[in-house]
């Protein structure tokens, strides 16, 4: 399955996140740029919806809105979906996950969840069905519910597992895969003490994240519209070769170390 606009054209392979420090600009130029998926968490995301209202308000059809929330809470959810298609003068919203899916979480309440998504989907009021999760466990899970259809999960150089089980299950099931936390919060663009090759631009973490054939985007969040034109060469470049996917993954290791600098390794 793909994803599509409402006009029927293919999601791009990098879709714009959220960022609460992101140039208003952004939007526009992403558009331009050639991104027609458009992410965020929640309605603080001010800065990139501010610039996202006036692109709905005239392209409606040639672009993807993406949202979803961690809530568990029914009620709660549709207040939020009826204050997003409100706020964006929208009919339905495209895609809509639950979101951050982990251990401590009651998944028979998930399930009860995504059954809402469903019944959503069946009423016109969402096109895809979505879930994210940093837990692969989970994310075999949620592949093998029939209930999700998008799939936004954790993929960076510091955490390549996903691609022995969930990238292939995720294939076998046509499932689709939005890959974050690309460049895990920054860190990858950071060096390390015993790293003396070539340091990854957020750009390498993008189609690092994209040579998987299970990924279908990648989620970016500049701040600037200089970091998002950098990022944007993306769609310029080459597929990365084996070499450099050993080599990335092989600094990925280090950047990762024992695991104890992220609260997200406690989800694995």
């Amino acid at each position: 399955m793909d994803v599509e606009t409402l006009q029927g054209q293919p999601a791009s392979i990098l879709g714009l996140g959220g960022h609460q420090a992101m140039d208003t600009s952004c939007a526009a130029l992403a558009l331009e740029a050639g991104i027609n998926y458009f992410f965020f968490y929640n309605l603080s995301h001010e800065k990139l919806l501010s610039g996202l209202k006036p692109i709905v308000a005239t392209q409606r059809e040639q672009v993807l809105v993406a949202t979803g929330s961690s809530d568990r809470n029914l009620d709660q959810l549709r207040q939020y979906l009826e204050q997003v298609r409100r706020y964006l003068d929208v009919d339905v919203v495209d895609v809509f996950f639950a979101e951050y899916i982990n251990p401590s979480d009651d998944i028979t309440q998930v399930g009860v969840v995504l059954d809402e998504l469903c019944e959503w989907k069946e009423r016109g009021l969402i096109r895809y069905v979505g879930a994210t999760t940093h837990n692969r466990a989970i994310a075999l899970e949620l592949i093998n519910s029939g209930k999700c259809e998008l799939l936004m999960h954790r993929y960076n150089m510091a955490h390549p597992k996903a691609q022995e089980q969930v990238f292939p299950m995720a294939q076998q099931a046509d499932i689709p895969v939005v890959a974050f936390t690309c460049t895990r919060w920054g860190k990858l663009l950071q060096g390390h003490p015993n790293w003396q090759g070539e340091i990854p631009t957020a750009a390498d973490c993008y189609r690092y994240a994209l040579h998987q054939k299970a990924v279908r985007l990648a989620l970016t969040a500049p701040q600037t519209p200089a970091e998002l034109e950098e990022n944007l060469s993306v769609f310029q470049t080459p597929e990365l070769s084996a070499e450099e996917v050993e080599r990335w993954e092989e600094y990925g290791a280090l950047v990762y170390g024992d695991g104890q600098d992220r609260f997200e390794t406690g989800w694995l």
